[in-house]
């Protein structure tokens, strides 16, 4: 990818919604991330795949910010992320809601609390936070259980509150961190059809990391698969299952065996 000028605001209509550009991360001697670029344009949803352990999650934290890249940039709406003031950057987080793995909620508040608490942090009214978090609970269709505590819920209820929290300050981005994680099949199938109705009806710009091959391809435009650093493929979803990829069909096909395994069997050596 070309160089770009390092100015903290691009023209709008030169940049898409969100952008990584050439991001490095390492703990220690580990590379978590070599040089990863892509761009989501406006109301796009892209999944981003691949084995446990390959950084996707320390990704999707770089794109809001609760990670800085060693080197590289993230722009936000055509802004460079890193170029802002400290209030500057917690306005462009702004535009961000994130659902994290196994809904991340405060155990010790009702379901209730749990959305409010974005809505009353930003100083809204109690009403206008009534309001809200009952029209977001209908939409993950969850109604009536405003006063549960996350203890009595199912994990796929648990999943769906996350959701509901993520989305309640009405967020142009939504991130979702391994939505199906320890779901069954059923639950798995709601999950995707919560996202894709969450779409139809707010049509935010997604980036969701998964390991489920059907979910990507149901709820994606783009599949990208990261591994070893890098994107390694990145297609439409029916050209990323068809691809003859060798690590793509080694994902997609659930093998044991080849360039996704090539490390770890040398390690185990």
């Amino acid at each position: 990818m070309e160089g770009k000028a390092s100015t903290a605001r691009r023209p709008e209509e030169a940049g898409p919604k969100l952008e990584a550009e050439d991001l490095h991360k390492s703990f220690g001697d580990k590379v978590v991330l070599d040089g990863i670029s892509f761009s989501v344009a406006q109301g796009e949803s892209l999944v981003i795949v691949g084995p446990s352990g390959t950084g996707k999650s320390v990704l999707l934290k770089h794109l809001i910010g609760l990670i800085r890249p060693d080197s590289g940039k993230v722009f936000v709406a055509g802004e460079d992320f890193w170029a802002l003031s400290h209030v500057e950057r917690n306005r462009a987080r702004k535009r961000f809601g994130m659902s994290f793995q196994e809904g991340a909620l405060f155990d010790s508040m009702s379901v209730f609390d749990n959305i409010a608490f974005p809505l009353r942090r930003s100083g809204q009214p109690a009403d206008r936070v009534r309001k809200r978090v009952r029209e977001c609970l209908e939409i993950v269709h969850l109604p009536n259980v405003e006063e549960k505590r996350t203890s009595e819920l199912s994990g796929g209820m648990r999943r769906r509150v996350g959701f509901a929290r993520a989305i309640a300050h009405e967020p142009e981005i939504l991130l979702f961190d391994e939505p199906n994680t320890g779901l069954d099949p059923i639950m798995t199938e709601i999950i995707d059809e919560v996202i894709l109705e969450m779409r139809e009806r707010m049509k935010p710009t997604i980036v969701t990391i998964t390991h489920h091959v059907e979910s990507a391809r149901k709820i994606g435009d783009r599949v990208a698969l990261l591994f070893g650093g890098k994107l390694l493929y990145d297609a439409r979803p029916d050209e990323f299952l068809a691809a003859s990829d060798p690590a793509v069909r080694q994902f997609v096909e659930g093998k044991s065996q080849g360039p996704l395994t090539q490390d770890f069997e040398v390690s185990a050596r």
